[in-house]
């Protein structure tokens, strides 16, 4: 797949809002390993008060959290999903979000851009976000 500039995304002011208005992040593709980057963005996140739901294939724990196979297994509302998937996924991932019809925010970390799937999450309604850095975003507030 070739790489894809982010034609949909929130501007300065729409993430300001985002971190002011989002409680519960589901962090797609959480990964146990303290070294990955999306363990250092979760555990980040969770130590500025965001409730994190891990969702991975495996583990039962994660930074202290019950681990979740799917955004459809997780019982209880979710604000944003945090993404840390190969762009490929995406449409999946929005069709998933769509599905459970209480996601906010559509969250692709650095590096990951899919427009038709940002497209579609924000046709449902959501906020968008594309190849940014939640931890850096939120940081540099």
């Amino acid at each position: 797949m070739e790489c894809e500039f982010p034609s949909v995304n929130s501007n300065q002011q729409e993430i300001k809002e985002i971190f002011e208005s989002v409680k519960t992040i589901a962090v797609l593709g959480l990964s146990p390993d303290s070294e990955k980057d999306s363990h250092k963005v979760a555990h980040y996140l969770q130590t500025k008060g965001f409730k994190i739901v891990p969702v991975y294939p495996k583990e039962e724990k994660i930074l202290g959290e019950t681990v979740y196979r799917s955004l459809a297994e997780i019982p209880f509302p979710v604000d944003m999903v945090n993404i840390f998937r190969k762009p490929d996924a995406l449409t999946a991932v929005a069709d998933a979000c769509i599905a459970r019809g209480d996601i906010k925010v559509f969250w692709a970390q650095k590096g990951i851009v899919n427009n038709a799937a940002a497209q579609k999450a924000k046709d449902a309604g959501m906020k968008v976000v594309q190849n940014m850095c939640s931890m850096v975003e939120h940081k540099s507030l």
